[in-house]
């Protein structure tokens, strides 16, 4: 089994993808708003198949800035 990266825990799950979404968050969560997927582009697909990283909807829930 490949060590986990140091600082970021995957608790098991594949490590994200490079151009993945780094600052993805679950849906629901108090400052966080939609954003269009980076793997994807907001297309919902990747070479012919839904994109593994929205799902296929093509958004990501991503915190809000703000200050």
């Amino acid at each position: 089994m490949a060590a986990e990266p140091k600082g970021q825990p995957t608790h098991g799950r594949p490590a994200p993808h490079p151009t993945a979404n780094p600052e993805a968050v679950r849906p629901g969560t108090p400052g966080a708003g939609e954003n269009i997927c980076r793997r994807c582009g907001g297309a919902g697909t990747v070479e012919g198949a839904p994109c593994p990283e929205c799902g296929g909807t093509g958004k990501v829930v991503t915190p809000v800035g703000g200050g």
